[in-house]
């Protein structure tokens, strides 16, 4: 059974930078496509960035392109969101996904494993 825990969130001024990591356990990740998705209070959960399975492709949503940076180490079975001059708007529970596929879908539901949430905070 996949595990994703998420960790890195926390407090922090507009302007500043976290970087979110999300690990996996039970298995490898190495072949499949990760993601990172947010929800803030009373809004439908957004997709924030998408990585293939290798790194080799890269897609972010147009609010953050520019400002945020997925990556992954599958030799350490984990992915991460670098957040740099974080804003107000940014501020929401962050969670990671895994789908059964090697390219990030176009589609929501195929997402299949979700980790449990890092909340991140930012103050103005």
């Amino acid at each position: 059974q996949v595990q994703l825990v998420e960790s890195g969130g926390g407090l922090v001024q507009a302007g500043g930078s976290l970087r979110l990591s999300c690990a996996a356990s039970g298995r490898t990740l190495s072949s499949f496509a990760m993601g990172w998705f947010r929800q803030a209070p009373g809004q439908e959960r957004e997709f924030v960035a998408g990585i293939s399975w290798n790194g080799g492709n890269t897609y972010y949503s147009h609010s953050v392109k520019g400002r945020f940076t997925i990556t992954r180490d599958n030799a350490k079975n984990t992915v991460y969101l670098q957040m740099n001059s974080l804003k107000p708007e940014d501020m929401a529970g962050y969670y990671c996904a895994e789908v059964p596929a090697r390219e990030v879908p176009t589609t929501e539901g195929a997402w299949r494993y979700w980790g449990q949430g890092t909340q991140v905070t930012v103050s103005s």
